[in-house]
């Protein structure tokens, strides 16, 4: 049977972990040197599936970010409020903040990803 708490959280969704999946099989590929006797068409196929998982999982960051925005606007117009949903109204520069390390994090990954699969 299954408990309330799990229908509540099922867990990550399939769009946080297949970025994450892509990523293990580039750098196991990387590690285990298969790119340096790959034809230049492989290795410009595993960047070009590289980049586009990873701009999808930053979209799909995005989108959880906007949401968060938007709770907090709704939080800021209560009038009587919580001290939890206090904090939660003030955390916008934090949002700000996620929002542009993860366009820094997104470009830092790909540069490395980038170098482990060309190489030198």
């Amino acid at each position: 049977m299954e408990s309330k708490a799990y229908a509540d959280n099922p867990g990550p969704s399939w769009a946080q972990v297949a970025p994450a999946l892509v990523l293990i099989g580039v750098m196991v590929l990387a590690a285990l040197g298969i790119f340096t006797t790959a034809n230049s068409a492989a290795k410009f196929l595993t960047l070009g599936v590289a980049a586009v998982t990873g701009i999808l999982a930053m979209i799909t960051q995005y989108a959880a970010i906007r949401e968060a925005e938007a709770l907090v606007a709704d939080l800021k117009k209560l009038k009587s409020s919580s001290a939890l949903a206090g904090k939660i109204a003030d955390s916008r520069g934090l949002l700000s903040l996620t929002a542009i390390g993860i366009v820094g994090m997104g470009i830092a990954i790909f540069a490395l990803v980038t170098w482990a699969v060309l190489g030198k």
